[in-house]
């Protein structure tokens, strides 16, 4: 099973939406979203996963963004109440507790007892689990890859990395155009885990708010010839300024499309890239994440489907 963690802004949101639409999303990988803020999106997404039968993990105390202070505000009352209906609609959320040092998840357990689901990636929430999980039965524990936590956490373990080489710059991918990403396919049952999860090609960092970079850059990944990940990046070359994204978009996605004509990765992204390569159309660097993401979990599908 493969986890892809990802934050509920907009465009990841929509991509994970447009993978069931388009019919291209394997069962055996189950989205986990850290809801950032309460939108209709996110209200939509999860209707979408339900109306389809596809397994969705929603974090139920997210450490990021204003989900929680938006939920407490008057005018969003109404986008309140059609989130719990969508989730009460849904009958394949998994609920999944991020584990803290202070962590009281007695209400939490109580609620969701028969599909639940935890997170520790602090040492110091270990003992947290401990004392409320490890006799329960939780669905899927995420952990890193580390001692301390695979001799504490031993059931329905799954390995939690972030596998993208997140760069301070757009510009700075093109000193490393082509990297590793991922051998955690391969090795995770292996090693003794039922799944894996990532931040897919977006990173654990957060930033509530974005800005217009200089340059543009495509992420994009691929198999290699001995089955391991790696990401390539597209990376515009007029990149002295912040003006023309439009014309920087078409700079990265000629580069994009030159090298898929050896690739041939035919994702229903990949297509869409070429369309808009064809069009010469820019669509907004939200949609070029959105593609981004839609593809490496449609490749991702077709390798579990496989084995």
């Amino acid at each position: 099973m493969y986890f892809p963690y990802l934050r509920g802004r907009q465009f990841e949101l929509i991509a994970l939406r447009e993978l069931v639409e388009e019919d291209v999303l394997s069962s055996r990988i189950t989205p986990i979203i850290e809801p950032v803020k309460l939108s209709s999106t996110l209200v939509k997404t999860i209707e979408t996963y339900g109306a389809n039968g596809k397994q969705l993990a929603i974090i139920t105390n997210p450490k990021v963004g204003s989900f929680s202070s938006d939920a407490k505000e008057e005018k969003n009352q109404k986008l309140k109440e059609c989130l719990s209906a969508s989730l009460k609609e849904n009958d394949n959320i998994l609920y999944m507790k991020l584990l803290k040092s202070n962590s009281k998840p007695e209400k939490f357990i109580e609620k969701h007892a028969d599909n639940m689901g935890t997170i520790c990636d602090d040492k110091d929430a270990i003992p947290i689990y401990e004392a409320y999980f490890s006799d329960k039965d939780v669905k899927y524990n995420l952990i890193p890859d580390e001692s301390g936590f695979r001799r504490k956490i031993r059931k329905n373990r799954v390995l939690l990395a972030d596998k993208f080489n997140k760069q301070d710059r757009n510009n700075d991918y093109i000193e490393v155009d082509d990297e590793p990403f991922s051998e955690d396919h391969l090795y995770y049952l292996e090693d003794g885990y039922v799944g894996f999860a990532d931040y897919s090609v977006v990173g654990e960092a957060y930033n509530e708010t974005g800005f217009a970079p200089y340059a543009v850059a495509i992420h994009i990944i691929y198999f290699d010839i001995d089955g391991s990940l790696r990401v390539k990046h597209f990376v515009s070359d007029s990149n002295d300024d912040i003006s023309d994204p439009a014309g920087k978009f078409q700079e990265a996605l000629s580069k994009l499309v030159v090298w898929n004509e050896e690739k041939k990765l035919d994702t229903v992204a990949m297509k869409e890239f070429e369309d808009l390569y064809r069009r010469e159309a820019y669509p907004g660097l939200g949609t070029v994440k959105k593609l981004s993401i839609m593809h490496h979990l449609e490749l991702i599908g077709r390798y579990l489907d496989e084995e």
